[in-house]
């Protein structure tokens, strides 16, 4: 060692002399073979790091490490999303461990708040890093739906693992100039506590939907508890995708707009009609072309009119008898159409074949085909045209002979929605639809007559009528027709409008009752009215409830005609027991008795759900101009119809 500066120095020295540090002859062989070995595992190492280690030249969203960590994470969330977190709470249930007060005077102090915060948190994060990387059994969300903007056409091919996605041109019809647009989306209400509730419906909304879309995408309806799809006969036996279509646009409404873009895209590619199927046309008629209408109007997307037209042809043909009155059931592909073996001699229905004018009268304004508009009032002509006994319609029509089956009048099922049907079809029209106003207000008057009574115990209901004799039963399709008296009442400036307001708000009062007489709260299928046991059940076969909407309709258009705050607490309790006895990890799902507070569930997630019950429940905490009732009217499956002059009508040009 020498030293030349205040550091010291190294020099090698061979044989005496000085030689430079890394000359050939500057290490002895031993020290070369580690040099070397060094530089060789270096450079294996090198080597496995490339191939081997993962790629994060995509950004730590897109690299396959990421990837990884999601798939495992997702993986655990298939096995049991209750492994990450628990289960939902449940709102204001005292009895449950989780429960979560939500109500203005709330009991303060049920759960540590910061708990509560670190699983919101943690919600949030999963719910966030899912949207991100989602399983391969949820499609593809993409960016936020925007009708009115419309982008360029382009096709690309993306990885095995992913389906090839087509982004096209979205060619749309834009609202008819207006001063003043309707609200379709928004419509926060002012007060804090309804908008939370409001808040909890929507996440109920996306709970369903998640899971349906999680274990069932593409079929007919979910079945939550054994988490599989679940096909009802209604729909035949093809897969139709009956909740996508059912449930889109009060997905819309809600703001979801990630959600409708997933199911507008479904049934852009999926949605075809040209099937060897046998279907009912009622109930294809109500969900699946009155929601493709219903989205239309909302959107002006030109798929949602094409696709409802290519559906409403495929129906025609069940109108071809001798009257024009329509069979129930059709095959889609070959037009061949029957009537059920059980109605009354080969009868058709009657709320069956009076549930099509709102959607037919608009399919033909929009699309300026007047076939599908003739067709529905020349059903009504020959309705109108009959000898009605007692001014009352029976449920029972022969489609060949034109002439009533069995005398069996309801408010309920069978009978439903062909009294809403004329009043709406007079609302839609503009008020211009005399004909069909008239005919509502002659039914109502004997309806009024011959089927509402009042109980010994005060309540009012709605009998069925059988051959003269009242049966003292109401079911719950009837508890509709609170709000469709309500409604009526509202719009009519006579002597009867009063009249109709206390009959409104009678029957819907009747089925709160039979909803809080239940020790779920909610409402069976059918209750009687026996003294000393009025607005219950009697038989098993009627304790059941699957979900249905009815009740929360009338609480919705009660709400929105009088402003009555009881409809709104009624509301909030229907929303508290659909969240402790209906929700289930993977759903929702109907309950077998409403009189037992551990009752075995049904496990059917039923379309109407994301149609009817959330949309109503929806808007009954929302604000009135949010879908407001002078520029909508709802089918009787909750799908919105725009009411002519409201600018989202986008009726065809005139030829």
């Amino acid at each position: 060692m020498t030293s030349t500066g205040p550091l010291p120095t190294y020099q090698r020295f061979v044989n005496g002399v000085p030689v430079p540090l890394f000359s050939r002859r500057s290490f002895r062989p031993r020290e070369k073979y580690l040099i070397l070995l060094v530089f060789l595992t270096f450079g294996v190492v090198c080597f496995g790091a490339f191939f081997f280690l993962p790629d994060f030249r995509n950004g730590t969203a897109g690299g396959a490490a990421v990837n990884s960590v999601y798939r495992v994470y997702q993986h655990m969330q298939k096995a049991g999303p209750e492994l990450l977190i628990p289960a939902p709470p449940h709102a204001d249930d005292s009895s449950h461990p989780n429960s979560i007060p939500l109500a203005r005077h709330a009991e303060p102090g049920r759960q540590d708040i910061h708990v509560l915060e670190d699983k919101e948190k943690l919600q949030a994060k999963i719910n966030e890093e899912y949207q991100q990387q989602k399983t391969l059994e949820k499609p593809d969300i993409g960016g936020e739906y925007n009708p009115q903007v419309q982008t360029s056409s382009a096709s690309s091919l993306i990885s095995a693992a992913n389906r090839r996605r087509d982004e096209q041109s979205l060619e749309t019809v834009p609202p008819a100039p207006a001063v003043r647009m309707p609200l379709v989306v928004g419509g926060e209400d002012k007060d804090l506590v309804n908008r939370q509730r409001r808040d909890k419906v929507k996440e109920m909304m996306k709970h369903g939907w998640d899971n349906y879309v999680r274990y069932a995408w593409g079929k007919n309806e979910l079945r939550p508890i054994s988490k599989k799809s679940h096909s009802a006969s209604i729909f035949g036996a093809t897969n139709m995708g009956a909740t996508i279509v059912d449930g889109l646009d009060t997905l819309y409404l809600m703001g979801l707009h990630d959600e409708f873009k997933q199911g507008r895209d479904w049934i852009a590619e999926n949605l075809d009609f040209d099937l060897n199927n046998e279907v009912s046309v009622f109930e294809t008629n109500i969900r699946f072309l009155a929601s493709l209408l219903s989205n239309y109007a909302l959107t002006g997307d030109v798929m949602f009119r094409d696709k409802a037209a290519q559906l409403g042809e495929r129906l025609l043909p069940s109108f071809d008898t001798e009257t024009g009155i329509p069979r129930s059931l059709i095959n889609l592909r070959t037009g061949a159409s029957r009537n059920y073996a059980w109605a009354s001699s080969g009868c058709s229905i009657l709320s069956e074949i009076g549930t099509m004018h709102l959607e037919f009268s608009y399919l033909s304004d929009i699309t300026g085909n007047p076939i599908f508009k003739d067709k529905v009032r020349k059903v009504r002509r020959v309705l109108r045209d009959l000898s009605k006994p007692k001014g009352l319609y029976p449920n029972y029509i022969n489609p060949k002979t034109g002439r009533w089956g069995q005398h069996h009048m309801s408010l309920g099922g069978l009978g439903d929605s062909f009294y809403e049907y004329l009043l709406k079809a007079w609302l839609q029209s503009g008020r211009e639809d005399t004909e069909a106003r008239e005919m509502w207000d002659e039914a109502m008057d004997a309806i009024i007559k011959h089927m509402i009574v009042k109980s010994k115990g005060g309540l009012i209901y709605a009998s069925d009528l059988k051959y003269d004799r009242l049966e003292h039963k109401m079911g719950h399709l009837a508890c509709f027709s609170g709000g469709m008296f309500g409604l009526g009442g509202k719009t009519l400036e006579n002597e009867a409008a009063s009249k109709y307001m206390e009959v409104a708000a009678g029957l819907t009062n009747t089925c709160h009752e039979s909803y809080d007489r239940a020790a779920t709260k909610l409402g069976p299928e059918a209750f009687h009215f026996i003294e000393n046991n009025e607005a219950r059940s009697l038989k098993n076969g009627e304790k059941y409830y699957i979900l249905r909407p009815e009740t929360f309709e009338s609480y919705f258009i009660m709400w929105r005609l009088t402003k009555d705050p009881k409809y709104r607490e009624w509301g909030w309790e229907a929303v508290q027991a659909l969240e402790r006895h209906c929700r289930v990890p993977g759903g929702f799902t109907g309950l077998s008795n409403v009189y037992l507070l551990d009752t075995p569930k049904d496990d059917v997630q039923q379309s109407y759900l994301f149609a009817e019950t959330f949309k109503y429940l929806y808007l009954l905490f929302s604000d009135d101009d949010l879908i407001s009732l002078d520029e909508w009217v709802f089918n009787s499956e909750a799908h919105l119809i725009p009411i002519r002059g409201n600018p989202m009508y986008r009726r065809a040009p005139e030829l």
